[in-house]
């Protein structure tokens, strides 16, 4: 009789971040029309959970189920370089989307979009 142990889980791997994703400068000056309010938290989140956690994470990681089958990073949106993004660039990034990325302009109202955004914003306050 055989008894084996259980490996530690491996440490995942290191995806490269994909090609650059310039954002046009006329967006640059588009502001929020929503204040991250708790009602406006609670939407962004449940949209989190339907629409961004399966490939994002549920702490927005970027360790979702869907993300080891991508050839690209999620990205981490508790990182500085997410964190330091404009609303304004989260919000058409989402809204645009890129391959893998899909667009959520047809499918989120742009409240709802920018209620995403704010929610992001809370990801890294977790990490403190």
């Amino acid at each position: 009789m055989f008894f084996f142990a259980a490996s530690p889980q491996q440490p995942a791997v290191e995806k490269p971040e994909g090609k650059p994703w310039p954002v046009p400068k006329k967006v640059m000056t588009i502001t929020s029309p929503i204040q991250p309010q708790e009602g406006i938290l609670e939407t962004g989140k449940d949209i989190w959970s339907q629409q961004c956690k399966s490939c994002h994470g549920k702490k927005g990681k970027g360790d979702g189920v869907k993300a080891d089958k991508l050839d690209i990073s999620c990205g981490d949106f508790t990182s500085k370089k997410i964190q330091d993004a404009t609303d304004a660039e989260l919000f058409w990034k989402m809204s645009e989307g890129r391959k893998p990325m899909p667009s959520f302009k047809g499918e989120l109202s742009d409240l709802e979009r920018w209620a995403v955004v704010l929610y992001t914003r809370t990801l890294a306050e977790d990490e403190q």
